[in-house]
């Protein structure tokens, strides 16, 4: 069985959605005090590209990201960039990304039952938030050997903000498909 191939205006929309999570990361991240992971819009652009072009596309962008950052590119908040930054206590976040995404978009296409705004509000809360946040506390009690408790108390100080994130990407990606419905099917083409 081979793999599906892309079309071109899917190849396209992976540096595109690539480059609108970079973009939100430029004003910076706010520290969180007592843990080492900022507050960024980045999860913003995870959510919305998912939401828009669906899981595979906006995970393929998600990977380009974390190689870029990875070949030392200043991709993440702030200009930051390394592999250092991968290896860090914000590493788990940024590779939850990719998982984010798919799951984004899976759920997205799952839920076929209740308004668009709905559907991706579940489908962000689930993917931008659950499995986020998972893979990061994850890599929090790996790499730094924090109790598991102790990293979602940590962790919980970034739901309130992503939960809005949460809110926003759905409104945006329902208003966007609004004024322009070859969105909804530009990363399934």
């Amino acid at each position: 069985m081979s793999a599906p191939r892309l079309t071109t205006r899917q190849l396209v929309l992976m540096p595109v959605m690539a480059a609108l999570v970079v973009v939100l990361g430029l004003a910076g991240g706010v520290p969180v005090p007592g843990i080492a992971v900022s507050v960024t819009l980045q999860t913003l652009g995870v959510m919305l590209a998912a939401d828009l072009v669906g899981g595979p596309i906006a995970a393929g962008a998600m990977a380009l990201i974390v190689a870029g950052v990875a070949a030392g590119l200043p991709l993440l908040s702030g200009g930051r960039g390394g592999l250092q930054m991968l290896q860090g206590p914000s590493g788990g976040y940024v590779l939850g990304w990719i998982v984010g995404s798919l799951v984004i978009g899976w759920m997205a296409t799952s839920l076929r039952r209740g308004p668009d705004f709905l559907r991706l509000l579940i489908a962000n809360i689930g993917g931008g938030i659950l499995v986020i946040h998972a893979c990061g506390v994850a890599w929090l009690v790996f790499k730094l050997g924090l109790t598991p408790a102790k990293a979602w108390a940590g962790d919980a100080v970034f739901l309130p903000g992503d939960l809005l994130k949460a809110v926003l990407a759905a409104l945006i990606a329902v208003a966007v498909v609004r004024g322009y419905p070859a969105a909804r099917r530009a990363g399934r083409e």
